[in-house]
């Protein structure tokens, strides 16, 4: 049985990314595992920030996307639940190119799965099929069944909130601006795209309390359209559906353990955040990055597997995971509550950061690269 340094086991966009970062070290890498195909329409579309392109850049993924699969996201416009309570973000206020790409996630699928059939030193492996590697890095996504063997407590909390998603078209152009409602207790997420139709699409990402959510999957098209007319007010113009919905159920978790003698966690299969700050993938490439850089300045006795040397990536990735998780739990919550003295106090919250520019530029840095 031929022998390699590392068996990433999961196949989407970190493991993946994973393999093809190690591969550039001359690592041997064994790919394994199936793309699990979405429940429903594949509606999904990633929030990238800049280290999360950063990587894909320097894997050569970024330039394989064909033009309409990305788009720049130049402002961002949040509304509270209280007239007037708003923050704004801006790319020229911030002093950088853009804020964000929105980035179709098939097409990034895709991209990624062509760039590792070309990776020299990557061998795609059947899932079952036994491996004889120094290291397993399970990048399996939050129902990891390699996690779950390797008897890591898995702590979930679920909101009781279900994501609706969907594809959109308005009848006004984007511009690049990104829109977001946090009021009591939804939050719905507008992403300029250019899928189905150049500079006019959104991604629509729609947290609702369950039984809502189910109401509003339920809905037909000219129903659905007018709850999200209710919902935004206008203020992207008139938006049709331009695709199916799809729904998922929408959870905070978290692996009590990442690394251990010859195993490591990333992505989803180590932590699950809320979607409302768009930075599940930002978190799972902000690993890649890390275990990659931990790995290639390594002591050239010790093994990749060495729990010593895993022990460094976790240190380096548990406090920034932490604490967005933290922040993304706590906006939920504060926006959640009905209280009038919260509501009150989240409101002009929304105020005060619009108002003063050096805290909206730190917290775009922390958001830029996670």
């Amino acid at each position: 049985m031929k022998r390699f340094d590392v068996s990433v086991r999961g196949t989407g966009a970190v493991g993946r990314s994973l393999a093809l970062a190690l591969s550039r070290q001359g690592l041997q890498v064994a790919l394994q595992g199936q793309a699990a195909a979405p429940a429903g329409p594949d509606v999904r579309a990633y929030a990238l920030n800049a280290g999360a392109v950063a990587l894909l850049a320097e894997l050569r993924v970024w330039d394989a996307l064909p033009p309409d699969a990305a788009t720049a996201v130049y402002d961002m416009h949040i509304e509270g639940d209280a007239h007037g309570a708003h923050v704004d973000f801006s790319a020229w206020e911030q002093q950088v190119r853009e804020l964000a790409w929105i980035v179709d996630a098939a097409a990034l699928d895709a991209a990624l799965a062509d760039a590792v059939r070309f990776a020299p030193h990557v061998t795609e492996l059947p899932p079952a099929q036994p491996v004889d590697a120094a290291l397993v890095a399970v990048c399996e996504g939050k129902a990891s069944a390699s996690r779950d063997a390797l008897r890591t407590s898995w702590q979930r909390h679920d909101y009781g909130h279900t994501a609706v998603a969907a594809r959109l078209v308005a009848d006004v152009p984007h511009r690049g601006c990104a829109r977001q409602w946090f009021r009591a207790p939804d939050v719905l997420a507008l992403l300029p795209f250019d899928r189905p139709t150049v500079g006019q699409s959104y991604g629509l990402v729609w947290s609702l309390p369950a039984q809502r959510a189910k109401e509003m999957m339920a809905l037909d098209a000219p129903a659905f359209e007018q709850a999200l007319a209710d919902a935004t007010g206008g203020a992207a113009g008139a938006l049709r559906l331009g695709s199916e919905r799809a729904a998922w159920p929408l959870a905070l978790a978290r692996a009590e353990r990442w690394c251990g003698p010859g195993w490591v966690l990333l992505g989803d299969a180590a932590h699950v955040v809320h979607p409302l700050a768009g930075q599940g993938l930002n978190l799972g490439l902000a690993d890649v990055r890390s275990l990659a850089r931990v790995l290639a300045v390594r002591e050239p006795w010790r093994e990749v597997g060495d729990e010593k040397l895993l022990r460094r990536y976790v240190r380096e990735r548990a406090l920034p995971t932490r604490a967005m998780s933290g922040v993304t739990d706590a906006l939920l919550h504060l926006f959640a509550s009905g209280n009038p003295g919260v509501r009150e106090l989240r409101n002009r919250g929304l105020t005060l950061v619009d108002a003063v520019l050096p805290l909206k530029r730190w917290l775009t840095a922390r958001a830029l690269d996670s």
